[in-house]
């Protein structure tokens, strides 16, 4: 997904989960014992040369295959992807290595599990060491690995995917961030290699689609230690020099290594502080960089991103037709359909005889109904007034104030005597509660000598059991004067029947 012509990083250069015995790719020492012999009754020629003549049973040639293969690569060193991984109750970590284009079955034995680190998944890249070796009973053969080196891309994967999380958990990636395209941009700055095929892509669609679209390439490396910053100063560059409606990050295919300066953190918040749109097209379909989520719109290929930025001037000139010849079409009928509205209009008038005089007539006659319904509404609304006035002398306002201030004069020396009677029971019975209350009060309580205990906490309790509360803590002492704070110095369990003072 991501190449390494640029890149600096080298998963050769990690150590491994335990250092192999000698180093690959050089020769064995003189002092080097295989881990497996050839059979005593099998020499190396007859593994060359197999006498048709006489037949070998199976077990002989699986045996004679075996030795074949433990001589011919006594200790190898295979890179490859962990897959259909799983590990029986003999605690074994059986597993596939696998390529493009092949695949190989090992085996790691439950004793060298103890030099791994990490645990092996399945999609991680690593390097295997070994042995071949064949399992005679099935006809089959297998890596028989001492050591696993997990490297190169499961660690690019694990770094890309924790930056990500981080990123998103941050909410940069959030859609609410990401700013709307220009529907015809009129200028288009692209951020990368002139060198590449895939700037050529994207202006040579581009320039298609829309013949008169301006494009300025921005000249930065793509790949290797530099690239990041030179893409994070573009960036800040055309933001603040370059008047343009959209900026395109553009790169063609590769490894993880390749990408990997897209996957920048940096890089990222640069894109989203961008003011200018961002557009990722970096890669082919399958490859995703941290860029592609930070970007205002993610572009499958360079390709892509062309026909998805830029309109096509043949569509849009067709639709500008199809608009018009559709609006022209409106506009005619309402015109056809107003002039026939006119015509009917102008013919409804010619028609009415002396329309004038009818109008006149009309007038006239309103008027006097108008004038007659007045006059009625005034002679019900005077009848309604005297009656209100007859009301209102009936009811004068100095004749019910004399008769109101009699009613309420009694009304006072009744309430003056019913609260005068109810004060004297209400006051002697607060007296008789009173010395109820008395009679009971924790404070007499007090007064005679006791107190009342209880905890210094944020929650103060009453303490009424020794439980309550542990040696060496401190409890407040309410007396009937003051209060004392105290600690707990021992505890005595029972009752304190027959201890009163």
């Amino acid at each position: 997904m991501f190449g390494t012509e640029a890149c600096d990083y080298n998963p050769a250069k990690k150590k491994s989960i335990r250092q192999s015995r000698f180093p690959c790719k050089k020769p064995c020492p003189s002092n080097y014992e295989p881990l497996f012999t050839l059979p005593r009754n099998l020499d190396r020629a007859s593994l060359c040369t197999v006498d048709n003549r006489q037949p070998l049973t199976v077990s002989e040639l699986n045996g004679s295959i075996r030795s074949l293969l433990e001589n011919r690569f006594p200790f190898v060193s295979v890179t490859g992807e962990l897959s259909n991984l799983h590990r029986p109750y003999s605690g074994h970590l059986y597993f596939t290595l696998k390529d493009q284009h092949a695949q190989i079955k090992a085996v790691l034995f439950k004793t060298q599990q103890r030099y791994l680190t990490e645990t092996p998944k399945d999609g991680a890249h690593v390097v295997c060491r070994g042995r071949i070796s064949v399992y005679e009973p099935r006809g089959e053969y297998q890596l028989i690995v001492d050591t696993i080196d997990i490297h190169g891309v499961g660690a690019l994967q694990q770094a890309f995917a924790q930056l990500k999380s981080r990123l998103a958990a941050e909410g940069l990636f959030d859609e609410h961030l990401k700013r709307s395209l220009p529907r015809i941009p009129r200028h288009i700055t692209l951020i990368t290699s002139p060198q590449g095929a895939a700037v050529h892509d994207f202006i040579r669609i581009a320039t298609r689609r829309f013949p008169s679209i301006r494009i300025a390439v921005y000249p930065v490396a793509v790949q290797g230690e530099q690239a990041a910053a030179d893409m994070i100063q573009a960036l800040a560059n055309i933001n603040t020099g370059l008047a343009t409606d959209a900026i395109v990050l553009c790169r063609g295919g590769g490894s993880i290594e390749d990408l990997w300066a897209f996957n920048d953190e940096q890089l990222a918040r640069a894109i989203r502080g961008s003011s200018v749109p961002v557009v990722s097209a970096v890669g082919h379909e399958i490859d995703f960089t941290i860029a592609d989520f930070a970007a205002d719109l993610r572009a499958p290929t360079p390709s892509a991103a062309a026909e998805l930025l830029v309109p096509d001037s043949v569509s849009l000139q067709k639709n500008v037709d199809t608009c018009g010849a559709r609006l022209r079409r409106t506009m005619q009928t309402r015109i056809d359909r107003y002039g026939q509205r006119l015509l009917l209009a102008r013919h409804h008038l010619e028609t009415i005889a002396h329309p004038l005089d009818r109008l006149m007539l009309q007038v006239d006659q309103m008027s006097l109904s108008m004038e007659l319904s007045i006059k009625t509404i005034l002679a019900e609304k005077r009848q309604q007034l005297d009656d209100t006035v007859f009301r209102l002398e009936q009811r004068n306002p100095a004749h019910l104030l004399t008769l109101y201030r009699q009613r309420l004069k009694g009304l006072h020396a009744r309430l003056v005597q019913t609260a005068g009677s109810l004060l004297q029971a209400k006051q002697e019975q607060c007296s008789r509660a009173a010395g109820v209350l008395h009679a009971v009060s924790p404070l007499a309580t007090l007064a005679r000598g006791y107190a009342i205990v209880r905890t210094t906490g944020a929650k103060k309790r009453i303490v009424t059991a020794e439980s309550q509360v542990k040696v060496g803590e401190l409890v407040e002492v309410i007396l009937h004067q003051g209060e004392l704070r105290c600690c707990v110095e021992a505890k005595e369990e029972g009752e304190a029947n027959g201890r009163m003072p």
